[in-house]
């Protein structure tokens, strides 16, 4: 594959080239190397796209394109490009491994591309390397997380329709017991025969299928307001456009960075952070199975950690623990997942003179659109359009309302969701801009402030998590009748999740039996921080769930 500089910078019009005149700049599909179309298959309708707009020469990509292969390119391969605490990969040496699982996918396990891979592991090269032979392989990722319970697994296999899988060793258990119709699962770091990575394959290079640049290259799945989860389908231009926008004209990393964070890879935030970004630079990532704040500052320091991702919720905990721990590597420090409050932001830059980039992006398109660094950053404030976007305060009519107002967030740029097979694709992609959910206010000096969410979603230290989701869980119990959950808000955690029961005649309130209950059924970060037990809930006459009288009872708990 041609190295990523081949796109010289060049003077654009103000839409990509190859867009055609159709309504409001939505390109025309090239001819698709996916053999297994169900993807481009359940795209939705054309009409209910959002605009797309390629302004920056940087996004100037050819109609073929594996993103994989743009993102292996380039680097010597004496350069190093995974840590963990116990080994170094170079850049050749994750060549050489994507090459032969890549192998092993389309000869031994008969995938094709178009065929959707389902990967699931914590946070490793091997889970990368993974990621990267599926997308060389023309297939398409479906990372899920080590977390999630069998349930939530064969909700996104039957969904996505995934015929093989991926799977560390340690986390399979929950995906066999997932039952997904069809499912191949394939282990990896395992002693057997038929272990991913003992069978038999070629040690010869792998020519990366030819894909379009808009093939789809994975699913990022996200939880709706309804419960019920959304798969988000992106384009292989649309992984490089995430780092060639965000990536390349905010944190503007450099070779020898070393990145680090707390999102998993099955976070488009943490796939872009720990794989797509330090890839694309030519720099090295530190992966870390356990990534949580006490693991972070020793970490920072032991491997001269100089670009962090991680949620506003893991800045506040590592200040409590700082002292004694090196910081000094550090140049930047990303914040998104969640609102970063301006007290966090001060005392972070108090402590270590960085000033926090701020940030909010979603899965729906794949990465941050509104940050802002350096001397541009202002605590309080989540920034501006990042080179290559267009954002605007509007409100429920489409109308932009005026500065200083509040109102619904919209956005567009290279990247647009694009749900499968999704009823709510309208809801979010309205009139050509993306609909983010949140309330936002427009400042006369064009920096956007968060206000709220717009919509029911609960967000916990950086983690999205659907309330009626917990619900169905809870219901799932043969004690409870009704449930309802709300956000409560949270000093360290931004808001907890807080659920209310009512159970059968005669059965025991245990809180605590109920709890262990939903962590078999839900990742553990799902789980109620607190469940209250209730007569009944609140009703209008209609029948229809006061919620605002359970978030008031919550905030007294």
């Amino acid at each position: 594959m041609p190295s990523p500089r081949r796109y010289a910078p060049k003077a654009l019009p103000t839409r990509a080239v190859r867009e055609p005149p159709t309504p409001r700049g939505r390109t025309a599909m090239n001819e698709s190397a996916h053999r297994d179309t169900f993807a481009r298959d359940h795209l939705p309708p054309r009409e209910q796209w959002p605009e797309l707009h390629f302004d920056l020469p940087d996004l100037d990509y050819p109609e073929r394109l594996n993103c994989a292969a743009e993102l292996l390119h380039g680097p010597p391969d004496g350069r190093p490009v995974f840590h963990t605490p116990q080994e170094t990969w170079t850049y050749g040496e994750l060549r050489a491994r994507v090459d032969r699982i890549a192998h092993v996918l389309t000869g031994e396990l008969g995938v094709v591309p178009g065929n959707r891979v389902l990967l699931r592991g914590p946070t490793t090269p091997w889970l990368a390397a993974c990621w990267l032979a599926v997308l060389k392989a023309g297939a398409v990722a479906v990372t899920v997380l080590a977390q999630q319970r069998p349930h939530e697994l064969r909700t996104i296999g039957e969904m996505a329709r995934v015929q093989h899988a991926l799977c560390d060793i340690r986390a399979v258990d929950d995906l066999a017991k997932a039952e997904v119709p069809g499912l191949r699962i394939t282990t990896y770091g395992g002693d057997g025969p038929d272990d991913l990575l003992r069978r038999p394959a070629p040690d010869t290079p792998y020519r990366a299928v030819d894909t379009a640049a808009d093939d789809v290259a994975l699913i990022a799945f996200t939880s709706g307001t309804t419960g019920r989860p959304k798969g988000c389908m992106h384009f292989h231009r649309d992984v490089l456009a995430t780092a060639d926008t965000f990536s390349r004209h905010v944190v503007k990393p450099h070779q020898d960075d070393v990145f680090a964070g707390s999102p998993p890879l099955g976070f488009t935030f943490g796939l872009g952070g720990l794989v797509v970004f330090p890839l694309r630079a030519g720099a090295s990532a530190l992966l870390l199975e356990q990534s949580g704040p006490r693991q972070l500052l020793p970490a920072i320091a032991e491997h001269r950690v100089s670009v962090l991702f991680t949620a506003p919720t893991a800045y506040r905990a590592m200040l409590a623990e700082a002292d004694g721990h090196d910081l000094g590597s550090l140049r930047r420090c990303v914040s998104a997942g969640e609102n970063l409050p301006e007290a966090t932001w001060h005392a972070w830059h108090e402590r270590t003179g960085l000033r926090i980039i701020n940030g909010i992006g979603a899965t729906e398109l794949l990465h941050i659109f509104i940050s802002a660094a350096d001397d541009a950053a202002r605590p309080g404030r989540t920034g501006v359009p990042v080179p290559g976007w267009q954002a605007r305060v509007q409100d429920e009519n489409g109308d932009p309302v005026p500065d200083g107002e509040p109102g619904l967030l919209a956005v567009r740029g290279p990247v647009g969701c694009r749900y499968l097979a999704d009823p709510r694709q309208s809801v979010y992609v309205r009139g050509g801009w993306n609909i983010t959910g949140d309330t936002y206010v427009r400042e006369p000096d064009g920096y956007f402030r968060y206000v709220a969410r717009a919509d029911d979603m609960i967000i916990s230290a950086g983690y999205n998590i659907a309330g009626p989701e917990v619900e169905e869980a809870l219901l799932r119990h043969p004690d409870v009748v009704e449930a309802a959950v709300v956000g409560r808000p949270d000093e360290d955690r931004g808001q907890v999740v807080v659920a209310f029961a009512v159970l059968r005649e005669g059965a025991p309130r245990d809180p605590d039996a109920l709890r262990a209950f939903v962590k078999r059924e839900l990742a553990p970060y799902k789980c109620p921080r607190e469940i209250v037990f209730l007569d009944a809930l609140p009703r209008t006459a209609t029948g229809k769930l006061q919620r605002f009288r359970l978030r008031t009872e919550g905030d007294q708990q």
